[in-house]
């Protein structure tokens, strides 16, 4: 019986010929399948045809923008997850949703092989080996880029050999990966860490030098989940997009960073992700507000920790699902709304109120209605910094530092 490899299929130069390679190089079937996280550009039943064109016997294309946003878009906000505490995770946060398509499409059509178009310098390599591993340990796994040292230069010739039926001829200055979360831009005259980036180079936002009106929005949060934008209910998705759209209008969620990649390289990184950095410093200000102190510190690590784990390829790890109860309990209280103010590349709260809000007014203000007993603050001073007065008093006694 002959095998059927599943391919995990863009509609580029790579991924195309990477289908009748496959067979080439295998022997085997090749199932494309296309997922749709909200990247736009080309019409996905274009991109299904073209697999069918270039020799795949099945294509199918996936509708997962509503279950990428709830899903996986939506614990990262309630984890307010940034890698090296500014990376929404744009690229990473696809992955296992792509796996987990890839597998469904394997059981469906009877595949033994996976096959992805990762380098071996990447991260992406990683999320959807360790991926499958967890959910498909059986299924074996196939990279042409990386197994068989496929360049980009062999891709083309092959491609011409063939007479595929794909653009050979454009050849963009950068690698960019897309999704509804955001926008991912490497590679080209950015390898230069001292070059800056140019204009042209950015798709969901807006130059924020430009002159403009700035732009006032609320969201509404129920749980640690955006349930509302200026008063209009939506969904995730919907929630998103217009962050996207607003934001991105405004030039918020412009990153340029050298990141720590899991293969043990630094790379210099250019993200947009206007709805992602709009929507988790409007959660980070609500939970100023709504959770108590030492749970807010702890889960400040747990965010962190949570935000390591789905970079390095680990969602479906035992800590991530541990770590997933643990913000899920933190957010009972996280319910209210906030203000932020969209201008000149920023996003800046103006304002935040909640039903479980613990700010008490009465306990913060200064001025006459004051409840917050004072005459208690001298001895709570006191027995503080006793320990560090008994350290201090040790430390002379025996000559100090």
């Amino acid at each position: 019986m002959t095998e059927r490899v599943v391919l995990a299929y863009s509609g580029g130069l790579d991924t195309s010929v990477a289908i009748p390679y496959l067979a080439e190089q295998t022997g085997a079937e090749v199932i494309a399948v296309a997922v749709d996280v909200g990247q736009g550009g080309e019409d996905l039943d274009a991109i299904r045809r073209r697999a069918l064109d270039c020799g795949a016997v099945e294509s199918e294309v996936v509708d997962a923008r509503d279950e990428f946003a709830a899903d996986y878009c939506l614990p990262a906000i309630r984890a307010n997850a940034l890698y090296m505490d500014r990376y929404p995770l744009v690229s990473a946060l696809s992955r296992p949703l792509i796996v987990k398509h890839l597998v469904a499409a394997a059981r469906k059509h009877g595949g033994t092989i996976v096959s992805h178009g990762c380098t071996g310098k990447g991260n992406d390599q990683v999320r959807f080996e360790v991926g499958l591993g967890a959910l498909a340990p059986d299924l074996k796994i196939v990279a042409p880029a990386r197994d068989f040292a496929w360049t980009r230069d062999k891709a083309i010739a092959f491609a011409e050999e063939k007479g595929l039926p794909i653009d050979v001829s454009a050849k963009s200055p950068y690698s960019i990966d897309q999704n509804l979360w955001g926008r991912a831009v490497e590679t080209g005259f950015l390898e230069d860490i001292w070059n800056a980036p140019i204009e042209n180079l950015y798709s969901y936002t807006a130059d924020p030098a430009e002159p403009r009106d700035a732009d006032e929005i609320v969201i509404t949060f129920d749980a640690g989940v955006p349930v509302a934008v200026d008063g209009e209910t939506v969904t995730p998705y919907q929630a998103i997009l217009e962050l996207n759209r607003r934001a991105g209008a405004q030039g918020v969620g412009r990153l340029d960073m050298v990141e720590d990649r899991l293969v043990g390289i630094k790379s210099r990184e250019v993200y947009e992700a206007p709805g992602a950095i709009a929507l988790i410093t409007a959660h980070q200000e609500l939970e100023a507000v709504t959770v108590e102190r030492d749970l807010a510190r702890f889960k400040k690590s747990v965010d962190q920790r949570w935000g390591e784990l789905v970079y390095d390829g680990l969602w479906f790890s035992p800590l991530k699902n541990s770590l997933d109860a643990f913000i899920d309990d933190a957010q009972r209280h996280v319910s209210g709304e906030v203000r932020l103010t969209l201008h000149g590349g920023r996003a800046v709260v103006t304002g935040r109120r909640s039903e479980a809000s613990l700010y008490d007014f009465g306990m913060a203000t200064y001025d006459t209605g004051d409840t917050f007993d004072q005459s208690l603050a001298k001895g709570f001073v006191q027995l503080w910094g006793l320990p560090s007065k008994m350290a201090a008093a040790r430390d002379a006694r025996l000559g100090g530092w």
